[in-house]
């Protein structure tokens, strides 16, 4: 059996015990690196055997351990942090396994992509994770063109020296849509900034970064209205103001609550 196994992103407490279990029993973890992840073994006590599987040598290490798998060893595959194949090796071994008949499963835990998404605040309903940009212009263009549109909210992947230039970037492709910067995810020092592209963000140039930016608008016929013509539009109609409110939320794919604030805030103005 092959175990694909999640890792803590940061705080080394975030391990299921199911994932501890797994990595005692089996006969040998495959890890990204063997240093990062002897620092989780050891504070477990887990004195399971390691080799090293990361995207260098990904095909050469693949024969042996598909060789182990069919001679009925058990083996553990983990990543640095997170879980496996999210923008991490992971892809070729379970491929080569369902190729080969092998029994595959997937131990859950921690994934900085979920967690970034939660805490953006942004739309959860539908996401797309895309991981880290490519380094030349011209391919992160061609990388990010196909998702200009999409009107799910979008995850990216991004390391220190790199999060400045991806967040211009980031605004160059996408305009001035609202954005949460989020770092060092589970450690002490974790935050989150939220804003707009283009803002001159609070950002504290340590540790690493998930970017979660707002999916593109849904066309629709009532993307030229306001929010606040948009209601007067139902309500003039004669639908109760609760109504008008979900189906508003509804219609322009926002939470219901974005939109009676914006009602009370009509209100007020009526009054005046």
């Amino acid at each position: 059996m092959l175990y694909i196994v999640a890792t803590p992103i940061g705080n080394l407490d975030e391990i299921t015990l199911r994932a501890l279990d797994v990595l005692k029993s089996v006969d040998l973890i495959a890890a990204e690196d063997t240093r990062h992840t002897a620092v989780l073994l050891n504070k477990y006590g887990i004195p399971t055997k390691t080799v090293a599987y990361h995207k260098f040598n990904e095909r050469a290490a693949l024969g042996g351990l598909i060789e182990r798998l069919k001679a009925g060893e058990n083996i553990a595959l983990v990543s640095d942090a997170g879980m496996p194949t999210i923008s991490d090796p992971g892809h070729i071994i379970i491929d080569a396994a369902i190729e080969n008949g092998i029994e595959f499963t997937v131990i859950s835990g921690a994934c900085a992509a979920i967690d970034a998404l939660v805490l953006s605040g942004l739309d959860t309903r539908a996401f797309t994770v895309l991981g880290f940009l490519p380094e030349k212009n011209i391919d992160r263009e061609r990388f990010v063109e196909p998702y200009k549109k999409l009107p799910s909210t979008l995850v990216f992947y991004s390391a220190v020296h790199d999060i400045k230039k991806d967040l211009e970037f980031l605004h160059k492709a996408f305009g001035a849509r609202r954005v949460a910067v989020c770092r060092e995810m589970t450690k002490m020092y974790e935050t989150v900034v939220r804003g707009r592209l283009g803002d001159e963000l609070d950002i504290t140039e340590k540790g690493e970064f998930a970017v979660v930016v707002e999916g593109a608008p849904i066309e629709s016929e009532f993307n030229a209205l306001s929010v606040e013509e948009h209601l007067k539009k139902y309500l003039d109609e004669g639908m109760p103001q609760k109504d008008a409110i979900k189906k508003v939320a509804a219609d322009r794919h926002v939470a219901k609550s974005e939109i009676y604030a914006v009602s009370i805030a009509m209100k007020a103005t009526d009054g005046e």
